[in-house]
């Protein structure tokens, strides 16, 4: 009795083997994507660098950081400056996803512009 021949055999066959190959190396590109994009920060500051807030691409806060000289806005400017910070630093990190993940769906149904120029909504 012979052995069921393996699925991922390319003996003999270039075309398949050319089309493996390809695919092995486009998972591999994507699975070093996921933990790039997994490793995106943002940071973001207000009150003139009193206050610096790093966020995850997810949104989740990463590190908040108030300079003693902050405690004089008082309470309502401080979370103001909180929320400012807060805010830059997930468009930076935004952008910065985005940035990674735009060679990789360039040309593609994912792709957000159009052939013409316009953008999809």
């Amino acid at each position: 009795m012979t052995s069921p021949r393996d699925p991922f055999t390319t003996t003999g066959d270039e075309e398949l083997g050319r089309l493996l190959r390809g695919y092995q190396q486009d998972l591999a590109e994507l699975e070093g994507l996921r933990d790039r994009i997994a490793a995106v920060k943002g940071r973001g500051e207000a009150a003139d660098g009193r206050v610096v807030v790093e966020v995850t691409q997810t949104g989740t806060l990463a590190g908040v950081t108030i300079d003693p000289r902050a405690m004089r806005l008082g309470s309502e400017q401080l979370a103001a400056a909180i929320m400012e910070a807060a805010g830059r630093a997930g468009r930076q990190a935004e952008q910065e996803a985005q940035d990674l993940v735009t060679p990789f769906i360039a040309g593609t149904l994912l792709d957000g512009d159009r052939a013409d120029g316009t953008r999809r909504r």
